[in-house]
């Protein structure tokens, strides 16, 4: 494994006011706190970066962010994809050669997996990186659980919303990853994705990483342990709580 020169490693944070599902998100309270500034707590604990960023269009989430002493930038409201938003601020940085997009809607995310997906670019070779966990039975034929398939060296051979791959004989021992939606990437990887148009598999898989691979872009995966406890609609809240207390993390 080739070592990568010392380089800047910086997350940025995508938050947006106007989701679909759950508007002002990422200012909905969890445990008394607005959910971004749990993300952003989580990513400082991971002593990974050099800088922690929220990229925003909404000057509501700005004043959140600036009020409890983070640092927000502004970005365009015309960004499609946290991508875009991420590589929006990667475009005036030259100086910050891996970025690491982190949920917004993540406040359970854990500070040791964002480690380990920063420490992957210690590899000079790697270009992108992920992370995947052991998937669980019950999530088999689930389309929301996205499936990963992998080489030997962890690089991703295909992510799918179906049970992948096929056992044709009941029995074979085969390991199942599930796909956490986090990534990080050399930033002219980045760059260049931001700037390419969706590809056939993305469209038809409804999946953003797949258009790297069509263009062949390898991923590389880190293996963890941790399952994801994201929030998706006002209910997820409670049940993020829940987590919490359980941990000892709620005041």
């Amino acid at each position: 494994m080739p070592a990568s020169p010392a380089s800047r490693t910086v997350a940025v944070i995508p938050a947006r006011h106007a989701s679909t599902r759950f508007p002002g998100k990422p200012l909905a309270l969890i445990a008394g706190r607005p959910m971004i500034e749990h993300v952003w707590n989580r990513c400082q604990e991971a002593k990974a970066f050099d800088e922690v960023v929220v990229a925003t269009d909404d000057e509501r989430i700005r004043a959140t962010v600036e009020g409890f002493g983070g640092r927000a930038v502004m970005t365009s409201p015309d960004c499609a994809t946290g991508t875009d938003r991420v590589a929006e601020v990667a475009r005036g940085r030259p100086d910050v050669d891996v970025w690491v997009n982190v949920q917004g809607d993540e406040p359970l995310v854990d500070p040791a997996a964002l480690r380990l997906l920063a420490g992957l670019f210690q590899d000079a070779t790697v270009r992108m990186g992920t992370l995947v966990r052991p998937l669980e039975p019950d999530e088999a034929g689930s389309p929301n659980v996205v499936k990963a398939v992998l080489a030997l060296n962890g690089d991703a051979l295909y992510f799918s919303r179906s049970l992948v791959p096929f056992v044709r004989e009941p029995g074979t021992p085969v390991k199942r990853w599930g796909h956490i939606g986090l990534y990080g990437y050399r930033r002219d990887v980045l760059l260049s994705l931001a700037g390419l148009a969706s590809t056939p598999l993305e469209e038809a898989e409804k999946l953003e990483q797949l258009r790297a691979l069509e263009h062949g872009i390898s991923i590389r995966c880190a293996q963890v342990n941790w399952r994801t406890v994201a929030v998706d609609v006002p209910e997820d809240v409670a049940k993020v709580e829940a987590v919490m207390r359980e941990r000892g993390r709620q005041p």
